[in-house]
């Protein structure tokens, strides 16, 4: 009776080295992929899940239109800073490693975010999916978004990338002013101030910026000068374009002109949602 049992055994263990490998080379391409199937019962009741991520430029509008994904889709945008910070106030686990390397001047690891990430969409309102803001910034960012998703028995479904050429940025983000106090913010050209005086070259004179309201100053954040964006740009665009190519393979990413009106970019927006939409 040995030799049977031996066998059973061994072809549990190569039953089982295989089921590992395949696990392994599923890559969540689609909800019939094997690693994806293995843990279909778990979401049984809201599968898939809707996993967006929002690509775009400052000042292409991901502000606007994320809040409006998450309401009708019913499902919460999670930004990478508000995550953390939760994570630190609640002193989880990941939060309070978090918390030490802060404190020592750091910056947050990779492996800490995923962390928080996992730990956020194992809440109760992420599970019909979630949107991300702000991560991956990354490609291997990216990679281990994936790694850690296809544990958790998810994906990626859909990358939503708003583009703009960065001469309209420039004209959108340069002339943000802002009332510090408030958080009003006024536009050169789209919402100006009242109070809005121009010099000779018809360049407005900042100190004729004051907020309508209480008349106190206006300021623009270092950020919206135009060195400044030609420095975010660059970076966005190094950075963003290998993680589309990462993700284009997999038939989820979707680009949106959002360089048009607020009612043709929302309409965009709803036809890349859509499954296959792109």
């Amino acid at each position: 009776g040995f030799f049977p049992i031996l066998a059973a055994a061994t072809a549990g263990c190569l039953g089982y080295a295989v089921h590992e490998q395949k696990e392994e080379k599923a890559e969540c391409i689609s909800p019939t992929d094997s690693a994806a199937q293995a843990v279909k019962e778990k979401f049984a009741t809201y599968w898939p899940r809707n996993i967006m991520i929002i690509f775009g430029p400052p000042g292409a509008g991901k502000g606007t239109h994320g809040p409006k994904i998450e309401g009708m889709l019913g499902i919460p945008q999670l930004s990478t800073g508000d995550m953390l910070r939760a994570a630190v106030a609640a002193k989880t686990e990941v939060g309070l490693k978090a918390a030490a390397v802060m404190k020592a001047g750091g910056l947050v690891s990779d492996d800490i975010v995923i962390g928080i990430i996992r730990d956020r969409i194992r809440e109760p309102d992420c599970k019909f999916g979630f949107i991300l803001d702000g991560f991956p910034r990354t490609l291997v960012q990216a990679q281990e978004l994936d790694k850690m998703l296809a544990e958790e028995g998810a994906c990626v479904t859909k990358v939503v990338e708003l583009q703009v050429p960065d001469e309209v940025l420039e004209e959108r983000i340069c002339g943000r002013w802002i009332h510090k106090k408030s958080g009003r913010s006024y536009h050169v050209k789209y919402a100006p101030p009242k109070s809005m005086k121009f010099d000779k070259s018809g360049n407005p004179i900042p100190e004729s910026m004051k907020d309508d309201e209480t008349g106190e100053p206006l300021m623009q954040r270092p950020d919206d000068t135009s060195s400044a964006l030609v420095k975010r740009l660059k970076s966005y665009h190094g950075e963003t374009v290998p993680i589309l190519e990462h993700y284009k393979p997999n038939g989820v990413v979707a680009t949106v002109n959002a360089n048009q009106g607020m009612d043709g970019v929302w309409d965009e927006v709803l036809g890349a949602l859509k499954r296959g939409g792109n």
